[in-house]
């Protein structure tokens, strides 16, 4: 019994708050959702390429390190090839 009760007061309060909200506020928050899934899409191509962005960054350190090992090795054979 108790749970038809809580039921029925349930669906009453649905119906009394869908009730309230009029056409113009229900326009109001679905301009609102619009606008924030706008905003998520483009929050999410920055960060699309910002990822490429930092993928082609750390591409390009290791280029860098890898040629100042190569660098750094040349030096220390023409170094150790001289002789006093």
């Amino acid at each position: 019994m108790n749970k038809k009760v809580l039921m029925i007061a349930g669906v009453a309060m649905t119906v009394m708050l869908g009730g309230c909200a009029s056409t113009g506020d229900i326009e109001k928050l679905s301009n609102k959702v619009d606008q924030l899934s706008a905003q998520v899409n483009a929050m999410s191509s920055d960060q699309a390429k910002m990822s490429a962005d930092m993928r082609d960054t750390k591409a390009a350190a290791m280029n860098a390190e890898a040629e100042a090992k190569r660098a750094n090795d040349r030096i220390d054979n023409i170094a150790s090839s001289y002789s006093k």
